[in-house]
């Protein structure tokens, strides 16, 4: 004969309410020593599934993002080292105020001053936002394009990229082997042109300044079509200081000198 406990589980489980069928005990539990009535305690339930799928959903939006780990935070990041990078402008933007507005970021500077930190610490607030969010590397990016070109099934992937609510484009200029390969500055042009039309924000950090862009894509009539789009909704941040992981490798060194 089938138990209250039964009838619980199997019409949690059907309704998708897993918080429910896995911790039923523990909310009459706590509705006994709080002495809840029947509408609390029906809140007390709604709304622990609500955490659980909002948990849920940020797990499978940070899986999909193809953000790196272990992720960056920005609470992580530290400003007194790039002192010339303003907090508040970044807390401005941890808001998404600027994937609201239909608005892009490019981050400018310097190897190893946090650009990527900043622009995967800004995804992973996106993802905990409820948007659709895109990581890559520019390489990656052109690599895999190029791949759908030779494969004859470039459309598909060109919609991976413009898509999501908001693509981050990391580390333009950190991989000169992909100048051996063709249409790099094409293909780029092909993401931003897409994203531009349907005003979705881009994250785009590199250490390849404006008047250099030509020389390193190869093709300076579609980097002059991709500069137009990326600097007419953009906010330019420039990034300029000394390299914190040759910080971070200098103090290792005087940790391990002090005890010789």
């Amino acid at each position: 004969m089938k138990t209250k406990t039964d009838s619980i589980l199997e019409l949690s489980e059907y309704l998708g309410l897993k918080s429910l069928s896995q911790q039923y005990q523990v909310y009459i539990q706590r509705a006994h020593e709080k002495q809840l009535g029947f509408l609390e305690f029906l809140e007390m339930i709604l709304r622990e599934e609500v955490i659980r799928k909002r948990e849920c959903s940020i797990r499978y939006r940070l899986t999909e993002s193809r953000l790196p780990r272990p992720y960056k935070l920005l609470k992580d990041f530290e400003f007194s080292f790039q002192p010339t990078l303003r907090k508040s402008l970044i807390m401005d933007l941890a808001t998404m105020e600027f994937i609201k507005n239909k608005e892009s970021l490019l981050f400018i500077g310097d190897c190893g001053t946090g650009k990527s930190h900043i622009a995967q610490g800004l995804g992973m607030i996106a993802c905990e936002k409820g948007y659709k969010v895109l990581y890559t590397t520019c390489s990656g990016l052109i690599t895999d394009l190029n791949n759908g070109a030779y494969e004859k099934n470039l459309p598909k992937r060109l919609r991976r990229y413009t898509l999501p609510d908001l693509l981050i484009i990391d580390e333009m200029g950190h991989d000169r082997l992909e100048l051996q390969l063709t249409k790099e500055a094409h293909l780029l042009f092909k993401v931003v042109d897409e994203r531009y039309k349907f005003n979705r924000s881009l994250v785009f950090t590199t250490n390849v300044d404006e008047n250099d862009w030509a020389e390193y894509l190869g093709d300076p009539i579609s980097t002059r079509a991709i500069l137009d789009r990326i600097f007419h909704r953009s906010l330019k941040i420039e990034v300029r200081g000394p390299s914190y992981r040759q910080h971070q490798g200098k103090e290792l060194q005087k940790k391990y000198e002090a005890h010789l």
